[in-house]
């Protein structure tokens, strides 16, 4: 059998690989060539950012490769619009950990697994077998375990345990799934059309739908939505900053990527009768145990970064809820709630990792940033922007957008008790963010924490990132746009 090759196409998940193997080498010739070798791993991800452009800005013709002869014509490789949006995002939030780590600390293994972990995310949102779909989303998975750990306390070292063992559940949830599509279907691919012809007959039916609910658990474990979220808190918490900023963008990225290629094969038969409803409810339950459930966890935290985990498991019923519709609208809407809450907790990442450094022992309190605003106004401003974004208050309005965005799609699908209590989630998430935001205004204390000596990096990714907040707020349709 011969596969049609685009190989522009495939070059956003390629060159990441590249530009490791490169590193390789460099580094078995010029071990002490360090600052070389962070140039190399950049370049590779600015170059295949580059290479998702042409997705973005081409027409509305579909952008397919890895496709079968007719008259089967399947296509294992999508790189539509959505697709691409999500692999600039993926690759440019790597690049910033990649800032926030800096050239100094940037050894060779954190960034063969930083390359690694991107290929995989990336490749992951085009895949359209399930072979490579399982595949590069462990790929996109299990260098982050190892980049917890590394170098690092033995605080992290729990923490990376517990990921790994978080990630051995969902991998083998992933594979019993992905063995019940293949009974159900018949079929290695995501597609509707095959979707639809299991759908025609009962027993068939039952079991796609009970292979997208297993899915679904097994991705849960890495959207850290409830009941599935328990890694979350430990792990970020413990392991270093800016994997810690990794895990709640590109990661999350990732995973929402592959829960859309999962869902999309839905659009044939959403409308059909008896329709996919035990998929829905799955949805609807993590998505409100989600909110409310993280919400109200945040709200009892006074640490900053256990703040911002429990912030991610709450966000993660925020990116589920448009998901509920199981329609186009709906997978746009999560796309660009995700895209949004990545940026706004790059940004809160890159402030409290520009405040404290690489120090992790007690000091990161919420009451340590007391007047943080006055002392250090770029840094203050940064992060209180990100709140305000997280909180979806104005001047911080693309999270207003986000979040209207996000119910719209399920409002249209007459999903009302759903959307009632992502509002009452909203408002006390408001609680949770305006705490924070309130202190970063106060009298600053005398005991507030010192500059550390290599902070430049770190505000400067909070400032781009306020940069792209600002523009974002200001257009927010552009954002829209992408996805679309």
């Amino acid at each position: 059998m011969t596969l049609t090759m685009d190989w522009g196409l495939l070059l956003p998940a390629l060159l990441p690989v590249a530009a490791l193997a490169l590193i390789l080498v460099v580094e078995a010739i010029a071990p002490t060539a360090r600052p070389v070798l962070v140039v190399l791993a950049g370049f590779g991800l600015v170059a295949a950012a580059a290479e998702t452009i042409p997705g973005l800005v081409g027409d509305d013709d579909p952008r397919l490769t890895l496709c079968t002869p007719a008259p089967d014509g399947r296509c294992m490789w999508d790189g539509g619009a959505l697709t691409s949006t999500l692999q600039l995002a993926i690759l440019l939030s790597t690049l910033a950990v990649l800032a926030l780590i800096s050239v100094r600390r940037a050894g060779v293994i954190e960034l063969v697994m930083l390359l690694a972990s991107a290929s995989g995310g990336v490749a992951v949102v085009a895949a359209r077998d399930l072979g490579t779909w399982l595949i590069t989303l462990e790929l996109a998975t299990l260098p982050v375990i190892a980049l917890v750990a590394w170098r690092d306390r033995r605080a992290a070292a729990h923490g990376a345990l517990t990921l790994l063992t978080t990630s051995l559940v969902s991998f083998g949830l992933l594979v019993l799934g992905t063995a019940l599509w293949v009974t159900a279907t018949g079929d290695p691919t995501l597609t509707g059309e095959s979707l639809a012809t299991a759908w025609a007959v009962p027993e068939q039916r039952t079991l796609a739908g009970l292979a997208t609910v297993v899915l679904l658990a097994g991705l849960a474990f890495k959207l850290s939505a409830v009941p599935f979220h328990a890694w979350t808190p430990t792990t970020l918490t413990s392991g270093p900053l800016p994997i810690s900023a990794l895990l709640a963008s590109s990661s999350k990225l990732a995973a929402i990527g592959a829960l859309i290629v999962v869902l999309a094969p839905y659009d044939a038969v959403v409308d059909l009768s008896p329709g996919p409803h035990v998929v829905v409810a799955a949805l609807v339950i993590l998505t409100v145990a989600s909110m409310l459930t993280g919400t109200v966890m945040a709200l009892r935290q006074t640490e900053v970064v256990r703040l911002l985990a429990w912030s991610t498991v709450a966000q993660a019923g925020w990116i589920l809820l448009p998901l509920t519709a199981l329609t186009v609208a709906g997978r746009q809407a999560a796309a660009v709630y995700t895209l949004v809450y990545a940026v706004a907790g790059l940004v809160a990442f890159a402030a409290v990792r520009a405040i404290h450094g690489r120090r992790v022992e007690d000091g990161r309190e919420l009451t340590a940033y007391t007047g943080l605003f006055r002392r250090d106004p770029l840094t203050g401003g940064a992060l209180a922007l990100a709140l305000l974004v997280l909180a979806g208050l104005p001047p911080g309005v693309i999270g207003l957008v986000a979040k209207i965005v996000a119910l719209r799609p399920a409002v249209s699908a007459g999903l009302w008790p759903v959307a009632v209590v992502a509002v009452v989630a909203a408002v006390l998430g408001i609680a949770v963010y305006v705490r924070w935001f309130a202190v970063l205004f106060g009298e600053p204390t005398i005991d507030a924490p010192a500059r550390p000596a290599q902070r430049r990096a770190s505000l400067g990714v909070a400032l781009i990132g306020s940069a792209v907040l600002v523009v974002a707020s200001a257009l927010p349709q552009l954002l829209v746009g992408l996805v679309s």
